[in-house]
Parts: C-alpha cells; sequence; structure tokens
C-alpha cells in the first residue's frame, strides 16, 4: 500500500517536472516554449516600445520645425504688414495668401501636438498594464508553490502515518 503511493507520488513528481512546473528542488520553473514564448513577447514588447519612442520623436522634431518656422513666418508676417502698411504695397493679395497658410499650418499643428499627447497617454496605460499582469502573474507562482509544498507536506505526513500503522500491525501479528 505505501509502495503504491510511493509510486503514485514519484509519477506526480515526473508528471509535474515534465510539464515544467517545478524544478529538482520544488521552485516555479517556466517550460522552456513558455519561457521562449514570454521572451519573445517582452522582445515584441519592446520593439513596439522602441517604435513608439522613434515616431514619438519623429513627431516631436516635425512639431518643433513647424513650430520653429511658423515663428519665423509669423515675424516676418508682421515685418510685411509693416511695410505694406507704410508704402501700400501692391503684394498685398501674396501676404494674405501667406497668412492664409500659416493659419493652416497652425490648424495642421494642433492634432499633431494632441496625437503625440495621446500616444504618450496610451504608451504609459500599456505600459503599467503590462507590469500589473506581470506582477499578478508572479503571485500566482508563488500562490502555486505554497499549495504544491503544503501537498506534498501534507501526503508525507500520511505516507508516515500509514507506514507506521503497518509497523505497528506488523509487530502485533506474530510470524
Amino acid at each position: 500500500m505505501a509502495s503504491d503511493r510511493q509510486q503514485q507520488q514519484a509519477q506526480m513528481m515526473m508528471r509535474m517536472n515534465n510539464t515544467g512546473l517545478i524544478s529538482y528542488h520544488g521552485s516555479p520553473m517556466l517550460g522552456d516554449d513558455e519561457d521562449e514564448l514570454s521572451k519573445s513577447a517582452l522582445l515584441a514588447f519592446r520593439v513596439k516600445e522602441e517604435e513608439i519612442k522613434k515616431k514619438k520623436m519623429e513627431v516631436r522634431e516635425k512639431v518643433h520645425a513647424h513650430l520653429g518656422r511658423v515663428e519665423e513666418e509669423t515675424k516676418k508676417l508682421a515685418e510685411i504688414r509693416e511695410e505694406l502698411e507704410a508704402l501700400k504695397d501692391p503684394r498685398r493679395k501674396e501676404v494674405t495668401a501667406v497668412r492664409k497658410k500659416i493659419d493652416l499650418v497652425n490648424k495642421e499643428l494642433k492634432p499633431l501636438g494632441h496625437s503625440c499627447h495621446k500616444k504618450e497617454r496610451e504608451y504609459r496605460e500599456a505600459l503599467e498594464a503590462f507590469n500589473e499582469k506581470n506582477k499578478e502573474k508572479a503571485q500566482l507562482l508563488a500562490r502555486l508553490m505554497e499549495l504544491v509544498t503544503e501537498s506534498e507536506r501534507v501526503r508525507m505526513k500520511k505516507l508516515e502515518e500509514l507506514n507506521n500503522n503497518i509497523e505497528s500491525l506488523s509487530q502485533l501479528v506474530p510470524r
């Protein structure tokens, strides 16, 4: 009877080791496939994170470049206006056209800025969710190890009790 239990326990340990749930010392281990999957998911996340950073920097550079040009153009327009007012320049239509273009660029800059802020916020939210899930996974793995350890301890105690019962029975029965 004790031999059957020991065999069952040994088979259970082999199954758990083969599935990658516990190591030789009883600590949690990921299977090679799970480990590779986790690594590839983390690598994919990091690649996406780098892409987002690059795109964010590109958008930021474009916005700064546009802002610099807009400021320069605004200064130029102010100078042109002053000259026009002083001289009643015949190029008033061109000035008006340039001013309209500057207004259009300003309108284009506004959504780019909003888009940049939105993507930064989405990135922070995704990173926070990722970190929370990793924390939850670690807690679940720790709980699993506690349960497995407790189960093994209880089973060993029962086996010892059964073994003691068998020994006491064999002492009572004369040979």
